[in-house]
């Protein structure tokens, strides 16, 4: 066994600790079965991060990338190395002089991660990635408002918009609430009101800092299955202390990345070893009040995503947290204490022994209870797949620094990683908001359009009306019986001069009414007075 063996590693699989007499016999996990999911239990403060913490280191040794989700904030140590100065140095020195491990400490490399983009590279998708599905969980939507979530998704795809983040959404919304009554005939009744009630679940999540988690560049999956240069996998670890103050949030996209994972990588059948192990910590808030529909999806993907080479590994407090069907499907197990002080936690630890393959050195319930911090229950799958019989182990130290790092250190680190460029400058490119937009601008500026086109129809209409009218009610000039008998001396000069005047008077009037001015009149009465004067 070489000295990088020595560290972490046997020769077929993960050095996890000893067992047996005097805990001298090693206990190894196969990485031949890495992929066939596992479980990590235990109450508070018996050792679960510890166990995690190896078995990252495990896998990472032997060319395995991994992904965890840092709870507390003390997983982050993964990317330094253990110090002789750590508090715990002499307890990890006593427990690996026990176990006869060669202690050593050594760094691993890590990549940090972190939806609000705070404590590590910013993680996206999209709306669409997502899918209804999960985020009617995420939002907890009733059936009805689910429905209407599904009929959004599928006009997007139908319109030809694409739904990147929370304002695709909610442009999309808008629009199914404006065309409610035809799209109602087509796909059942949309309410306004349930519209409404979608929107102001959006708002809430964009509150949790869910408008940071959906938009571009997406995380591409294949960023996490790296290698490092001296071929060790990479560790991805999710800064997770915060997020889980939206414990749906957190929940929600642990499963969406499980399934990416899924729907993404080829089948490989039983390799020699994982493409990658995925551990989910807080696995309980996955299940609570999760509909069946959310339950089925889940136990669908652990039972097929290992025929992509994908190890999932849930870590929970009790193993009653995790339904029955999933739980039959983990193959490797380390149970660390459980409490027993109700009745209910007392039949919690009855099945959760019943759980392993008995070994007759001593009995599995009273060890659950009796193991101390470090020390765990465990069971292995062996060859052909077949579960090892349970036994005390204690785990051995990690090589790695065991608590946080401070944020000068993971600045260092951040900046040294290749995905810095790529990730932290966020994308805002054409979907549905904006041609949702640009249609309604080209509706309004048609709209106004004929609006425009339709008041100078009426303007004019009105205008041919009036000129009609009044033609209508204008007097003609019909003529008269003009005498040719001359008068008599004495009138005859202003008799002339007064039939001409009348004359004039009357005939302008007439033409004026029609020509509707009063200038008319003035001009008509120029024009024949002077010709009357000329006779």
């Amino acid at each position: 066994m070489d000295r990088r063996n020595a560290i972490v590693l046997t020769e077929n699989g993960i050095f996890v600790g000893g067992g047996g007499e005097a805990y001298a016999a090693a206990q190894e996990m196969l990485l031949k079965y890495g992929n066939r999911h596992g479980l990590i239990a235990g109450a508070t403060g018996t050792g679960k991060t510890v166990t995690l913490q190896i078995l990252a280191e495990g896998f990472s040794e032997a060319g395995v990338p991994v992904f965890l989700a840092d709870v507390k904030g003390d997983l982050a140590g993964l990317a330094l190395p253990g110090s002789a100065n750590g508090k715990l140095h002499e307890a990890f020195l006593k427990r690996a002089e026990t176990i006869g491990y060669p202690l050593t400490y050594k760094d691993f490399p890590v990549t940090f991660w972190d939806i609000f983009g705070q404590q590590g590279h910013p993680v996206r998708t999209t709306i669409s990635e997502m899918g209804p599905l999960l985020l009617a969980r995420l939002m907890d939507l009733s059936e009805a408002q689910e429905g209407v979530l599904n009929i959004a998704f599928h006009l997007a795809d139908e319109e030809g918009l694409p739904l990147l983040d929370l304002k695709d959404l909610r442009a999309m919304l808008v629009f199914i609430g404006q065309n409610a009554a035809d799209i109602g005939l087509r796909y059942g009744n949309v309410a306004p009101a349930t519209v409404g009630a979608i929107q102001r679940q959006l708002l809430v999540l964009e509150t949790q800092g869910g408008a940071g988690f959906f938009g571009e560049p997406a995380l591409e999956l294949a960023d996490m299955m790296t290698l490092a240069p001296d071929g060790r996998g990479q560790i991805n670890i999710l800064a997770a202390d915060k997020l889980m103050a939206s414990p749906r949030l957190y929940a929600t996209f642990l499963l969406w990345l499980l399934s990416e994972l899924f729907e993404e990588l080829p089948e490989v059948g039983d390799p020699d070893k994982p493409k990658f192990v995925f551990f989910f910590d807080e696995a309980h808030l996955l299940f609570d009040d999760a509909p069946k529909a959310l339950v089925d999806k889940v136990e669908q993907v652990a039972r097929l995503i290992r025929s992509k080479g994908v190890g999932v590994y849930f870590i929970t407090q009790n193993p009653a947290d995790v339904p029955e069907d999933i739980l039959g499907q983990l193959g490797n197990r380390v149970q660390h204490a459980l409490r027993a002080f109700t009745a209910k936690d007392q039949k919690d630890l009855r099945r959760a022994a019943e759980n392993y393959r008995a070994n007759p050195r001593f009995d599995t319930e009273i060890a659950i209870k009796e193991v101390g911090t470090g020390e765990a229950v465990t069971s292995f799958l062996q060859a052909k797949g077949v579960p090892a019989m349970v036994e005390r182990t204690l785990v051995r130290p990690p090589a790695s620094r065991l608590g946080p790092i401070s944020p000068g250190e993971r600045a260092v680190l951040m900046g040294a990683s290749p995905f810095t460029a790529k990730y932290t400058t966020p994308i805002d490119r054409d979907s549905a908001f904006e041609r949702l937009a640009a249609r309604a601008a080209a509706a309004a500026a048609e709209s106004a359009k004929a609006d425009a086109e339709a008041a100078e129809a009426k303007t004019q209409a009105q205008a041919d009306k009036e000129a009609a009218r009044e033609y209508k009610s204008a007097r003609r000039y019909e003529g008269g019986t003009v005498s040719t008998r001359r008068s008599s001396s004495t009138s005859g000069s202003s008799g002339r001069a007064s039939r001409s005047d009348s004359l004039v008077e009357a005939f302008g009037k007439s033409f004026v009414r029609q020509l509707g001015t009063r200038s008319g009149q003035a001009l008509v009465r120029g024009v024949l007075g002077s010709l009357f004067k000329a006779r």
